[in-house]
């Protein structure tokens, strides 16, 4: 068992004083029976009133509301995990499964059908094409090895680029450009897998690499349903199956769906962000 220390720290500050709309934070990492949450603490300023819940997907979401007027808002969160994902190949996927092409089977197909949407037409055919330098139609290889391989070819043939735009690339975009950011890398591999015709949903979290500055403290990655198995997490950015460096946070059908804080604000100002996320082993 390893336990990370997650301190995240969000500034805005406003050139003039305004009115605090309600806030979506989604900052509490997601707890199953790989992570246990050791303690959790927030801290906001100005005052605002909490109301927690679980969304669809089984994310803890925080809405603050606020009464006051302020020139700064400040969301501190601290967190100390048990992280207990120490084999990620861990896992034993059904028999029919195993090897690609498959179908779901029964309720998952259902279950699994927002998961499995397929882009427009021409993001399609563009990522169809992509697909056959890694992979031809009617050769039969394992699920996993299929998935890494496509991880690993992003990780390979295209740049990290750290991105400060808001918002994730078109799977298009980060093909014409060759470049992206650990979102956009997550959203193409997603594209990718549902063009296969297997389920995948985006990531949101951190990532412990002290040795990898320029990917930084915040991550975001994909997971694929494999039956038997469950979601399991990639990381093209990195190239591998997702351990326990990786701390995911929320997850999400679309990308654009989990910011870890959304929100606005009444008045007259222009607001500036500041943000800094640690993670340590402790």
């Amino acid at each position: 068992m390893l336990r990370y220390k997650i301190m995240h720290r969000t500034y805005y500050n406003y050139s003039a004083n305004v009115m605090l709309g309600s806030h979506n934070l989604l900052l509490r990492p997601r707890e199953d029976y790989e992570l246990r949450i050791e303690t959790f603490s927030l801290k906001i300023i100005p005052d605002a009133t909490l109301l927690w819940h679980r969304d669809v997907e089984g994310n803890s979401v925080a809405i603050a509301n606020f009464t006051l007027p302020t020139n700064q808002l400040v969301i501190e969160s601290e967190v100390i995990i048990q992280q207990y994902n120490e084999s990620p190949l861990n896992f034993m996927v059904s028999d029919y499964a195993l090897r690609y092409p498959f179908s779901y089977q029964g309720e998952d197909n259902i279950l699994l059908s927002a998961y499995k949407a397929l882009p427009d037409p021409m993001t399609t055919d563009v990522i169809n094409k992509w697909i056959n330098n890694f992979w031809q139609v009617g050769e039969t290889i394992q699920t996993y090895t299929l998935l890494q391989r496509i991880a690993e070819y992003i990780h390979k043939t295209l740049t990290y680029r750290v991105r400060e735009e808001p918002g994730v690339q078109s799977a298009i975009e980060t093909l014409r450009c060759g470049t992206g950011s650990c979102r956009d890398f997550a959203f193409l591999f997603m594209q990718a897998v549902r063009c296969l015709g297997l389920a995948s949903r985006f990531v949101s979290g951190y990532l412990y690499a002290p040795l990898i500055a320029e990917i930084g403290s915040t991550h975001a990655w994909a997971e694929v349903y494999l039956p038997g198995a469950g979601w399991k997490g990639f990381d093209p950015t990195i190239g591998k199956i997702v351990g326990s460096d990786h701390i995911a946070v929320a997850v999400a059908r679309l990308p654009e769906s989990v910011p870890p804080i959304a929100g606005s604000f009444a008045g007259a100002a222009v607001s500036s962000l500041t943000v800094g996320v640690w993670v340590s082993l402790c």
